[in-house]
């Protein structure tokens, strides 16, 4: 199949493109910035230029991945978030109805699902218990906003004209040190975020593989992407105020093993993000979960998750070497 890949040179591009590649399909890539599966250099605002793209490559399925994120709120304004995450996505999906397609893949997150009072911690019942019927949705920021009416242009194209529209909310999966808290470490942050709210990036490439496959037969509907819990609906008052007596019970040695790395366990976990649907519907399961990180402790091996904090993204370092000129 030949596939439209935005964001094709961003972090879950460079995963996704060799992967869509090793599975038969026809891979182009499109973003602002070059990277070396990145063959249209352009914006998904400039409607022009992705109907000529469409054409000229013959595109039969669209994966939306490319989007202003939250750490560009700081250095974009609003409208540009409207510009490209609203109306790029429009762009794109008009293109693939114009064109034709039946299927089309949204890379949307979990980010506007968190709430004012979500983000002030665990609710009156405990940890929140985050799946695809969580709601109300209000949105926090620009970033979530514009991703959710993105959202709701896929539902709408979907109701209008038939296409196949999936959409991926995914977790953490970003390589750098998190922009709000510095302690714990980068690693150690990753490694306790498994356990509720993280996956890696190899793993949200295979989600998007296993959804564009299973995208015909499923029509519309939305997927929480993260690494499966240890942890039961059950667990969410005890996680409010006891994380690691909760983790204890499923991990023993956990404390051990994070005291021999110089790591701490949560104290408390506010948030679960629940991934079974998208187990059921489409297949697919995070293969790293917070058990492999221990895996790789108890073995003293590599940890099976990305961390480099020197990580920039590619528009941030265009952007940085077009000011050193």
């Amino acid at each position: 199949m030949r596939v439209l890949l935005t964001g094709s040179s961003g972090w879950l591009g460079r995963y996704l493109a060799p992967l869509l590649t090793e599975n038969g399909h026809e891979v182009t890539g499109l973003d602002v910035v070059p990277g070396i599966h990145t063959r249209v250099i352009g914006s998904v605002a400039d409607r022009a230029l992705i109907d000529r793209t469409m054409g000229e490559y013959g595109i039969e399925a669209i994966v939306h991945a490319g989007a202003l994120h939250k750490p560009d709120i700081a250095r974009y304004p609003r409208q540009a978030f409207v510009d490209v995450n609203v109306t790029g996505t429009l762009n794109l999906l008009e293109a693939a109805i114009a064109a034709g397609n039946d299927r089309f893949l949204f890379t949307s997150t979990t980010s506007l699902m968190v709430r004012a009072d979500v983000r002030k911690g665990a609710g009156t019942h405990g940890a929140w218990w985050m799946d695809e019927d969580f709601g109300p949705i209000e949105p926090r920021n620009i970033y979530g906003i514009t991703k959710l009416a993105a959202e709701q242009a896929c539902r709408l194209v979907h109701r209008e004209h038939g296409i196949a529209a999936l959409i991926l909310r995914t977790g953490r999966f970003f390589p750098e040190d998190d922009d709000t808290h510095a302690v714990p470490s980068g690693e150690n942050i990753k490694a306790n975020e498994l356990l509720n709210r993280r996956l890696t990036v190899e793993d949200a490439a295979a989600a998007h593989l296993a959804a564009l496959e299973a995208a015909p037969a499923i029509g519309c509907d939305t997927f929480i992407l993260s690494a499966p819990p240890p942890f039961a609906r059950e667990d969410a008052e005890e996680l409010a105020r006891d994380a690691r007596a909760v983790i204890a019970r499923h991990y023993p040695d956990a404390a051990e093993l994070y005291a021999a790395k110089g790591w701490v366990l949560p104290n408390i976990i506010d948030r679960v993000y629940d991934p079974s649907r998208a187990e059921r519907r489409l297949g697919w399961r995070a293969r790293t979960d917070f058990g492999s990180v221990l895996a790789a402790l108890r073995d003293r091996g590599a940890l099976p998750f990305a961390h480099d904090p020197d990580y920039t993204s590619p528009i941030i370092a265009q952007e940085r070497d077009a000011c050193m000129c």
